[in-house]
């Protein structure tokens, strides 16, 4: 692929988590944000601590969750892109389309999904302040990890291809993935500081709020994407007869 084709899907890439992180902000105001504050009065409820906050609810909730949650969109938006230059024409014979949502689908599983299943996402007041750094560090190493093992899964699978068939060199990658996925979970060390009185259910429904942001951010993303991609690598005449046949 040229360097001008390459910077052309990085800019799209941009646009199309741009677009995603949209889409992401309104699931994450409309649906996060009420267990966000379900949580906090709960921590008001259980602390006689109520120093004077540096920035106030309502702009945490406004304008910085609108803040983070764009960039956010705009950086993977990014690094997606690239991701999706190196995989097109090189994990099977999928169109841009295809390759935007198998890269979305992807993402979403080895940085989010996989993680969140060993260290899932806490709302405020849960964990001990001084466990922080521990905390982080550990999530970081499970999201490096996550992806580097499916990148070696990705490789074993079009290694094993030409002796096994394509399904059955998948099927035997995904496994060697989830073995050594299992692995990790064993390994690293677990982390649950959850008070014992914290309501179960609004643990429950902010983790389902965190996955249903980064399920719609995911999905936003491959689909803008893959058309911008589209219109850019295929030409118009070429998708013509494609829509047409």
């Amino acid at each position: 692929m040229n360097p001008v084709s390459v910077r052309a899907l990085l800019a799209r890439g941009m646009l199309a988590g741009l677009a995603a992180g949209i889409l992401a902000l309104v699931v994450a105001y409309l649906v996060g944000e009420p267990h966000v504050d379900a949580a906090i009065a709960f921590e008001e409820s259980h602390s006689h601590d109520h120093g004077e906050e540096l920035v106030s609810r309502s702009l945490q909730s406004t304008a910085g969750l609108a803040t983070g949650v764009l960039v956010y969109g705009l950086a993977l938006g990014g690094i997606a892109a690239l991701a999706f230059c190196v995989a097109l024409g090189r994990v099977g014979r999928f169109g841009p389309r295809a390759t935007a949502a198998l890269v979305s689908v992807g993402a979403l599983v080895s940085v989010y999904v996989v993680p969140f299943l060993k260290y899932p996402a806490n709302p405020p007041s849960v964990g001990d302040p001084d466990t922080i750094g521990k905390r982080t560090t550990l999530y970081f190493l499970m999201i490096a990890l996550s992806v580097l093992l499916s990148v070696a899964a990705v490789i074993l699978g079009r290694k094993l291809a030409p002796r096994l068939g394509n399904w059955y060199a998948a099927v035997a990658a995904s496994a060697a993935l989830v073995v050594a996925v299992a692995l990790a979970y064993v390994f690293l060390p677990a982390v649950n500081e959850v008070p014992a009185d914290f309501p179960a259910t609004v643990l429950w429904r902010f983790r389902l709020a965190a996955l249903a942001i980064q399920c719609t951010l995911w999905t936003g993303f491959g689909l803008v994407f893959g058309h911008l991609a589209e219109r850019l690598l295929v030409p118009g005449a070429a998708r013509r007869a494609v829509a047409a046949g």
